[in-house]
């Protein structure tokens, strides 16, 4: 995607913004998990065992890896990060590796586990289990304010930023040019 500044020149993507991309990943996520579910149980025949809950777990972990993966190698956004402008690249603006996507995929993840692992400790059900959750996350996101660009710690260890693009001119948006 061409924009009129080099990445180096763009600003870092405003935290308000990188929530709001975060819930609607989410919703695209939920599409991606049904269609990904749906193949398991075609072809696992979804047999109520143990095992195949774990399994379930780890390919749903597997195709949602897969999914921002690609994207962040292939454009630097996913379909959520293109609707809200914001592109992921490497600390000086370069497309990231399989690596670094993998690891900024892995480490994002905290944004989860400390707190599935105090709802796990202290055997929370229910509605504290999900205020648990939301404390964590809420916990987790308000960290970028130690960053002086307000990236995520997840993007800081992997080293990535995620970057605000300008918007598209009118040209751009329709592919002709303004009327006069």
């Amino acid at each position: 995607m061409p924009t009129t500044a080099p990445l180096s020149a763009l600003p870092p993507a405003p935290l308000s913004r990188r929530l709001l991309c975060m819930l609607y990943e989410a919703l695209l996520l939920l599409a991606v998990a049904f269609a990904a579910d749906w193949l398991f149980e075609l072809l696992l025949g979804g047999r109520p065992v143990l095992l195949l809950r774990l399994l379930r777990q780890v390919w749903l972990f597997t195709v949602f890896g897969a999914y921002f993966i690609w994207f962040w190698r292939h454009g630097g956004q996913t379909l959520a990060m293109k609707t809200w402008r914001i592109r992921l690249v490497r600390r000086d603006g370069g497309v990231l590796g399989r690596g670094q996507a993998l690891t900024r995929y892995l480490l994002a993840y905290l944004w989860f586990l400390p707190a599935c692992f105090g709802i796990y400790w202290f055997g929370l059900k229910g509605w504290p289990s999900i205020a648990a959750l939301a404390a964590g996350i809420l916990l987790w996101a308000a960290l970028a304010y130690l960053d002086k660009n307000r990236q995520f710690l997840h993007d800081r260890w992997a080293g990535t930023q995620l970057l605000l693009l300008p918007p598209k001119s009118r040209k751009q948006q329709t592919g002709a040019a303004p009327p006069q």
